[in-house]
């Protein structure tokens, strides 16, 4: 058995968050701005930040306000705590409708439209099969039966999110739903910290969340980000390079999450129809989008599709999502 090495499902390299490749230079930072990095371990991973501006103490306000806001997403959203808005669904919903914040509701609605546009690929309901797997811990898969309990559900389509009343509700209607958030509420949190950071004033940032990253303005020297791709088969060399500004991007990956089996990989990106680690051909997915949400959600539904399906299911979000990169 041989385990990954990286701590983060993700395939994202940050050229060194400040060393961003430059051309032209726009005037009003020329000769005056600063980078201020920041690095916080949040939501399973390090959040890394950067912000260009001409104040240090300016900066460090805003990244005081964006990694505020990752924690609250993540209190609100993580299942691995049972005061979370999840955590309380996954204890709660299968016998009555449990209040939640308007911003988890939000994303849950978000996931069942990836749920629907994607024919179930994408599933948030299947936090059990998830820990089931936790390939962050096995050695060896488990037993078939137990496995065969998840295949094909449909789970999705027995999660009901609430907005009639005063506060929104969620309700579970199988009592084998089980919430996990994982392929979109980290894309949600990396919104909500670049919304952070322009409420402060700042327009040149990156932020950058275990590889869900929004891209805002330009680098230090004016160019749009530079946002290294890992390779797969090398993860210290890059597969590719993006250049990003004021967009979103994220990767789905089969390599930084796993475990070996007998010469197989056993990685932690399921398939709902057989309800185990999907079969591929590529090991990454690299999806842009206008807000990491949806960069997040597509890179995870579409991970392991045939070319066609893919483009199918990412017609149907708008020609502003794309597959960046695949390999």
């Amino acid at each position: 058995m041989t385990r990954s090495k990286l701590p983060d499902r993700r395939s994202f390299l940050a050229l060194g968050l400040g060393t961003f490749a430059v051309a032209v230079v726009p005037s009003p930072l020329r000769g005056r701005a600063r980078v201020v990095r920041r690095s916080v371990p949040v939501m399973g991973t390090v959040a890394e930040l950067a912000v260009v501006h001409r104040h240090e103490g300016f900066a460090h306000r805003a990244l005081d306000a964006a990694v505020d806001e990752l924690r609250r997403v993540e209190g609100l959203m993580t299942r691995f705590r049972d005061d979370s808005d999840v955590g309380r669904a996954n204890l709660l919903a299968s016998g009555r409708a449990v209040a939640i914040s308007s911003e988890t509701a939000d994303v849950l609605r978000e996931s069942l439209v990836w749920a629907a546009r994607s024919g179930g690929a994408f599933d948030p309901c299947l936090g059990r099969a998830v820990r089931l797997w936790d390939v962050e811990h096995r050695i060896a898969p488990p037993d078939d039966a137990d496995v065969r309990r998840w295949a094909g559900l449909g789970l999705w389509r027995h999660l009901e999110v609430e907005t009639g009343g005063t506060v929104p509700r969620v309700r579970f209607h199988d009592p084998a739903v089980s919430l996990d958030l994982g392929g979109i509420a980290k894309g949600y949190g990396v919104d909500a910290a670049a919304r952070a950071l322009r409420d402060q004033g700042v327009f040149h940032a990156l932020v950058n969340v275990g590889g869900d990253l929004v891209a805002l303005g330009h680098s230090e020297d004016g160019d749009p980000w530079e946002i290294g791709v890992r390779h797969p088969a090398d993860p210290s060399r890059l597969a590719a390079t993006l250049r990003l500004s004021d967009g979103a991007v994220a990767t789905s990956g089969d390599y930084l999450r796993y475990f070996r089996h007998e010469g197989r990989r056993y990685h932690h990106l399921l398939d709902p129809t057989d309800g185990a680690p999907r079969s591929s051909r590529q090991h990454t997915l690299t999806a842009e989008a206008p807000t990491c949400l949806a960069a997040d959600a597509a890179a995870t539904a579409v991970f392991g599709m045939a070319p066609e399906a893919c483009e199918r299911v990412l017609a149907a979000a708008g020609r502003e999502v794309r597959v960046a990169h695949r390999g």
